[in-house]
């Protein structure tokens, strides 16, 4: 019997399920046929090679589905490839597979009960489709489903066709309940409830005309079923409205034609107009979601918007309609489901609701955490069993997390329930033992090692389980055992023994926590750990302990404090060295520039430099001065390499103690700039000042300094400048800024390169501020300008030259000392100009 219920299935599903092909196909198949009469051997290698075809991809299919049973694709594909071919007893089992895991669509339940609908006959397929129809419309919201129900008992129910009590009664008991679950859909709810209209329509006509008691209830129920539905916001409530008054007029109830009211109840009618502005009040979300154009993501953003506005209405039975509308279009969207059972956790507290939701929810979005934690709380609630709330943690921890965090809070959950229920006087079920509780915390402890959750998340995970295992458990040998697990397998870590012994204080047993610190004062433990384990035991004693207590924990302590000084004083030195050695790199750009510019004047001093004994007597101590400014401490900048040696021609002109003043003009060092972060400005307005730039890059910000380059006798702008900044970004910006105008002159921005100066410098070009001499700076703006042929002394802006050597020296200088260069040359001083070293020879000399 069950093969030809198979055989004949296989038929039916072949000619009545698969799908049709095109027009053009089908006028192909006409030509094949043709084909077939006159070769029929090509046709059935051809049915051969397509049948092996679909036997290969349901093998195929059925090995993804073993390996991974939780890839949804693939039961989608398997389903349809065995409707396809018509194995009826292995689409039976890969539907029923499919839906342990997953919800199906209301498409896919549509097409499974019609294909046993088309398969069998008899009560018992009655029953098992019914169940079917049951199944689906609980799984999500359908109202061609809730149709396709209605319409399936109306036909196929033999006491609902006979119209007997019992069928009526069921009937009504499926209406009522569709219109539970959709009679609110403002767009379809209104096909439910003319179908309603229509089965009570159809039993007053069945209705004996003498039995006038039974007649007038009948239309009473009518009248109540069109009170009630224009009482609802639903679409073209303008026709329901007509259907009701030309079904009055039937019964002779309407006496004004014209009046649309006539014969409806005033409440009715207030309740209508009430209906209506709820619908004009929710029209604009119900066209933006009817546009077909619309994005997922901005539909999905619409069905927010729309929720929101319900809530914000008061009404729970449109806002739960409204997210089952929702989460039916986006069945994977963890947003939509944590805010509905959010929702009906705060307001409808329906048990078998929030159990049918939270089941969907974590059905659909295995991977979040938080919907299993609120479905065990949610159950706890509700007062469900152990059994079910055992059932529903098994479940989530054979779902994959995105981290172990969702796990451990999983975990935590489960015992929290435990606890809760176990705690409760008086209330404590049979079934429970603690022995659930320490199992579930083991389970956890071998779930989650320590390498895969935080420290103070493992640290919280046994701290709760040994203080369970203390004061619930009654177990305090457990409780340490709890601590000692954990000890083997991160006893590194200061923070679990310091909580090991918290437990120990908070408990009163102070003997077994001194014992702790015994154990553990000598151990080394990460940065500071190991002083802090011994500062935490003397003050711990001093709280505590005795006189004696305290004395051993010192003589206990104060050796293993100075060995880790010595230590730490022993292993300072490394990371000084390993800190110079990183500053060192960083600045090595600039400490080798300063050391070659110091070789390349130190290489140009003659050999009579370098002893003592040819240099002449001065008869002050000046120079020494200088030189001792150079070499105090050994952090002077002329031995340290940052600016040029003296010249031995400074040291001889500087006998003149008026040329050198006072040996404080030393004191400071010469300030140098890097330019890693500076802007250089050129064709600048010789009127623009300091604070015209700082203004100028206020908008860019990061400014640190800024540097106007002025003629050195007369003070007055050059028409350059360096501008420093903070960081890079707004160096960037800044040089955004080239050909801006300041003062009516664009500005040439650009980044500062001092390799580039420092190679002309290095070549022989001029450039001032680098190789040949060096300027010493103080605060009474004033200084002594030390090159290889000159020493002057400058005061403001009057420069007096020491000496006889007035070649090198600039014009304005040369006038003011009486000759210039041409006059020189007219006086018979036609010799050829003497370079520095010859200039230097001679002075020496004298």
């Amino acid at each position: 019997m069950e093969e030809d219920r198979a055989e004949a299935g296989a038929a039916a599903i072949e000619e009545t399920l698969v799908e049709e092909p095109p027009g053009g196909a089908r006028d192909g198949g006409g030509a094949a046929s043709e084909a077939e009469g006159k070769n029929p051997s090509s046709s059935s290698d051809s049915e051969s090679d397509d049948e092996a075809a679909e036997g290969l991809q349901i093998e195929t299919l059925e090995a993804a589905l073993a390996e991974n049973p939780s890839n949804y694709e693939a039961h989608v594909q398997y389903i349809q490839c065995l409707r396809k071919s018509g194995h009826v007893e292995k689409l039976r089992q890969a539907r029923n597979a499919m839906n342990e895991r997953f919800p199906l669509s209301p498409k896919m339940w549509q097409e499974w009960t019609k294909d046993e609908i088309s398969l069998s006959e008899g009560l018992e397929a009655f029953t098992e489709i019914e169940k079917l129809y049951e199944r689906g419309v609980q799984e999500y919201l359908s109202v061609p489903l809730w149709y396709d129900y209605i319409n399936f008992l109306q036909e196929s129910d033999q006491s609902v066709s006979q119209c007997s009590p019992s069928g009526i009664s069921k009937m009504r008991n499926l209406f009522e309940r569709a219109l539970t679950a959709a009679g609110l859909h403002i767009v379809k709810g209104s096909k439910i409830w003319e179908a309603y209209r229509e089965f009570e329509q159809a039993i007053l006509l069945t209705i004996d005309d003498n039995n006038n008691e039974e007649k007038a209830k009948q239309v009473q129920r009518i009248r109540a079923l069109f009170h009630r539905q224009l009482s609802v916001p639903l679409v073209d409530l303008r026709s329901t409205l007509m259907d009701c008054k030309s079904w009055e007029g039937e019964q002779g109830n309407v006496n004004d034609i014209n009046s649309d009211f006539d014969g409806i109840p005033s409440n009715v009618i207030t309740s209508h107009q009430k209906a209506i502005e709820m619908y004009n009040a929710r029209k604009q979300y119900e066209d933006q979601l009817s546009n077909p154009d619309t994005s997922d993501t901005d539909r999905l953003q619409q069905f927010k918007n729309y929720l929101k506005f319900e809530e914000s209405s008061g009404d729970p039975a449109r806002v739960q309609i409204l997210y089952e509308r929702a989460v039916a279009e986006f069945p994977i969207s963890s947003d939509l489901w944590l805010g509905y059972t959010s929702y009906l956790d705060r307001t409808l507290k329906v048990p078998d609701l929030l159990k049918s939701v939270y089941s969907r929810a974590t059905r659909n979005c295995t991977w979040v955490g938080e919907l299993w934690v609120r479905y065990l709380l949610s159950l706890e609630r509700i007062h469900a069993s152990e059994e079910e709330l055992s059932a529903v943690f098994e479940q989530s921890l054979q779902c994959r997390f995105p981290s172990f965090k969702e796990y451990l809070d999983l975990f935590l959950t489960r015992v929290d329930g435990l606890r809760r229920r176990m705690s409760i006087a008086g209330a404590k079920e049979d079934e429970l033992d603690y022995a659930l509780i320490r199992d579930t915390f083991q389970r956890a402890v071998e779930y989650l090692s320590p390498q895969l959750v935080s420290c103070d998340d493992l640290l919280h995970l046994h701290a709760y389980w040994a203080r369970l295992e203390a004061n619930l458990g009654k177990d305090m040998l457990a409780a340490r055992g709890v601590w000692e697990n954990l000890l083997k397998k991160s006893g590194s870590l200061l923070e679990v023994w310091l909580s090991y012994i918290e437990m120990e204080t908070a408990m009163g047993h102070i003997n077994e926590a001194r014992s702790i610190y015994k154990r553990c004062y000598s151990k080394r433990f990460p940065g500071t750990g190991s002083e802090d384990i011994c500062h935490s035991w003397l003050r711990f004693e001093r709280e505590y302990g005795t006189l004696d207590d305290l004395d051993l924990a010192v003589k206990k302590v104060t050796p293993r404090l100075q060995e880790l000084m010595i230590f730490k004083t022993q292993q300072e030195p490394k990371k000084e060295l390993m800190l110079s050695s990183k500053r060192e790199s960083s600045v090595s750009t600039n400490t080798q520039k300063k050391r070659k510019i110091s070789k390349m004047s130190s290489d140009k001093q003659p050999p009579a430099k370098r002893k003592k004994e040819n240099a002449p007597k001065c008869g002050s101590s000046d120079v020494d001065q200088i030189r001792a400014t150079g070499n105090a401490n050994d952090t002077g900048a002329v031995d340290k390499g940052e600016v040029a040696t003296l010249p031995k021609a400074a040291e001889t002109t500087a006998t003149n103690k008026e040329a050198v003043g006072n040996s404080k003009i030393m004191d400071s060092k010469p300030k140098f700039y890097n330019d890693q972060c500076t802007a250089f400005i050129s064709n600048l307005s010789l009127e623009a000042s300091e604070k015209h730039l700082q203004e100028f890059f206020s908008d860019c910000g990061g400014v640190t300094a800024v540097r106007l380059l002025r003629d050195k006798f007369t003070g007055k702008s050059r028409g350059l400048a360096y501008v420093d900044f903070s960081d890079d970004e707004h160096l960037a910006t800044a040089i955004a800024k080239n050909k801006q105008k300041l003062l009516g002159r664009k500005l040439s921005i650009a980044r500062s390169d001092p390799k580039q100066s420092h190679k002309r410098s290095s070549t022989g070009s001029s450039s001032k501020g680098h190789g040949q001499g060096v300027r010493f700076r103080n605060d009474r703006n004033r200084s002594v300008e030390v090159s290889e042929g000159t020493f002057e002394e400058r005061r403001g802006n009057n420069v007096k030259l020491m000496g006889k050597n007035t070649f090198a020296a600039p014009r304005a200088v040369a006038k003011s000392h009486g000759r210039s260069i041409k006059e020189a040359k007219m006086d018979g001083e036609t010799e050829k100009l003497k370079s520095n070293d010859e200039f230097r020879d001679m002075l020496l000399k004298k």
